[in-house]
């Protein structure tokens, strides 16, 4: 057994990983599974020291290396902030997971105009500014790779939520884009389209029993499957994968 587990942890020996939005649910799953996996982590929150110093201790206890940063990814000078921080303290930028994101669902006829942007910003500009801010010191490292969280609901469109389905459909052209513009300087970009997880986000949910009916797997997904699927991306073991999404959601849109 401890031979698997060492295995597992050279997957991404020495790589450096930046993972937005990685104190709760998926996000928090990410940098624990790339630490795991031997990577080196920086990770970014919004709100709450409390929960970054936590998770900080609880990574230094696996013997993992991590270090946590303030940041708003709507501001590319935090961006830029979050990149320059990675090279200080570890030298490169091998992995790059855009996964910092919000939710304001609400019908059309009733949504604000900032409630549209606010999302927009978050989830799509979000994931600009920090692709942006990491692709320079990638093309000269002559490799990198960008794994951007999108949904399901980027996908096949979710009801009431207009706003979060067009910035994770954004997430996806975005992908696709960049993946045809960088793949010769050996960066892959792919993205990975969650359906229903168990975090935060979805536990207050009201409809939660009919949305698990119309999952073929009668349930939602974990934050650790989706971190597992992430791991994989960033690994060699996928290597010649890029431009792609793939879809982790128990078949919900079969």
């Amino acid at each position: 057994m401890q031979k698997r587990i060492e295995r597992k942890r050279m997957l991404l020996k020495d790589k450096v990983a930046i993972v937005t939005g990685g104190t709760r649910g998926i996000g928090r799953a990410i940098a624990f599974e790339l630490v795991q996996n031997g990577a080196k982590v920086l990770f970014t929150y919004l709100k709450s020291d409390e929960s970054a110093g936590i998770i900080l201790d609880e990574i230094k206890e696996l013997k993992g290396e991590a270090e946590a940063i303030k940041a708003d990814v709507r501001l590319f000078e935090d961006a830029k902030k979050t990149a320059e921080e990675t090279l200080n303290r570890f030298g490169k930028i091998d992995i790059l997971v855009n996964n910092a994101g919000i939710i304001k669902d609400k019908a059309l006829m009733m949504m604000e105009p900032s409630e549209w942007l606010d999302v927009i910003n978050t989830n799509l500009t979000g994931y600009f500014n920090m692709a942006k801010a990491c692709i320079v010191t990638m093309m000269k490292q002559k490799s990198g790779n960008i794994i951007n969280i999108s949904s399901i609901a980027g996908v096949i469109g979710m009801p009431r939520q207009i706003n979060y389905s067009s910035a994770k459909a954004g997430e996806i052209g975005l992908t696709k884009s960049l993946a045809k513009e960088v793949g010769s300087y050996g960066i892959r970009v792919n993205a990975v389209a969650p359906g229903f997880i168990d975090t935060d986000m979805t536990k207050d949910l009201k409809q939660k029993d009919e949305l698990v009916k119309m999952i073929p797997f009668g349930r939602f997904g974990k934050p650790e499957e989706i971190a597992k699927v992430v791991t994989f991306l960033a690994s060699d073991r996928s290597a010649y994968i890029t431009g792609q999404v793939l879809k982790v959601d128990g078949g919900l849109a079969i």
